[in-house]
């Protein structure tokens, strides 16, 4: 007989639509509506990337999708289903809509994995939490992936979208050498130091990863879309980065974010419009890597510990 193991695929979320904005923002404010001016500006972002067209939904749409014809077809699982749910932080279907369908299908046995492959207690273990307590409450068995910063598969497409981003240099005439590489990922409340979480020395691991993989020893790591509250956010942020390497008269940047996995509003914003921006003001050509997606080697590598984990649960 057939297994069926549920997967919940764990994303932060956007609006569905630009008339959704406020209730998404009010969401990420904990119920607090945003005042009129804050509103305005990220409502004014969103229409900067997609002029009142929504793909971003697509981009977790399709991942969640791909992800589940990839798990269809690897042969490791030896007859059991794989059936992907949807839950996201901020929108709809929120993470306990996601284990409520599974409750709602019989699903009994889960994983639970975020599209992210860093773990910090404030934004993966945030995610875990909401699921675990969810789950419980059916009586679903669940466990969690909470990280896959090293996996191979995840170091090889990013490595791929480095080199073929400083391809795009050297035939604008630059040296390869000379190109500052710029590893970046949303900055967290810097307290998560002293709390002893390893977000970000997983960053640089992958960054390290990466950099052998590719052969380059000119980069260095940066943060980025840090929040606007009174605490300290982890730094330097891009922005300040950008004019450091201004004065140190460096011309060629290519920003890798790898802390995000699909195009989205700190990727197609705070990247694209406006690092873009101050680069141009200082006669920097400013290029990024093109986001993972559904990128086959990255649907892998959900698959390949989505499998891993489920093998571990099942030699238990």
């Amino acid at each position: 007989m057939t297994k069926t193991v549920g997967v919940l695929v764990m994303s932060y979320g956007t609006p569905e639509n630009m008339e959704s904005i406020e209730a998404y923002y009010t969401h990420i404010r904990r119920g607090r509506p945003p005042e009129p001016e804050q509103l305005k500006e990220l409502t004014d972002r969103y229409e900067a990337i997609v002029g009142g067209v929504f793909p971003l939904r697509e981009n977790t749409d399709n991942q969640v999708r791909t992800l589940q014809e990839t798990l269809q077809q690897d042969e490791r699982r030896n007859g059991t289903e794989f059936r992907c749910y949807q839950g996201l932080k901020h929108a709809y279907p929120f993470i306990e809509d996601g284990v409520e369908q599974m409750a709602k299908d019989g699903i009994q046995t889960a994983i639970g994995i975020v599209l992210a492959p860093h773990f910090s207690t404030m934004s993966v273990g945030s995610y875990i939490k909401r699921a675990r307590e969810k789950a419980e409450e059916h009586g679903i068995r669940m466990s969690f992936i909470e990280s896959y910063h090293l996996h191979p598969k995840l170091i090889q497409a990013l490595a791929a979208r480095v080199s073929a981003k400083l391809d795009a240099f050297e035939e604008a005439g630059a040296k390869r050498g000379d190109v500052k590489v710029l590893f970046s990922a949303h900055s967290l409340p810097a307290r998560i130091v002293d709390m002893g979480d390893p977000y970000p020395d997983q960053l640089l691991e992958t960054s390290e990863a990466i950099a052998s993989r590719v052969g380059i020893s000119n980069w260095q790591f940066t943060w980025q879309s840090a929040g606007r509250t009174a605490e300290p956010w982890l730094g330097p942020d891009i922005l300040d980065t950008l004019q450091e390497l201004s004065r140190e008269q460096v011309e060629d940047v290519l920003v890798a974010p790898i802390g995000f996995v699909s195009d989205h509003l700190e990727v197609l914003y705070d990247l694209d419009i406006e690092a873009k921006a101050i680069a141009k003001e200082m006669d920097m050509r400013l290029m990024r890597i093109d986001s993972l997606n559904s990128d086959p080697l990255y649907m892998e590598t959900l698959s390949d510990s989505i499998i891993s984990q489920w093998q571990q649960g099942s030699d238990n």
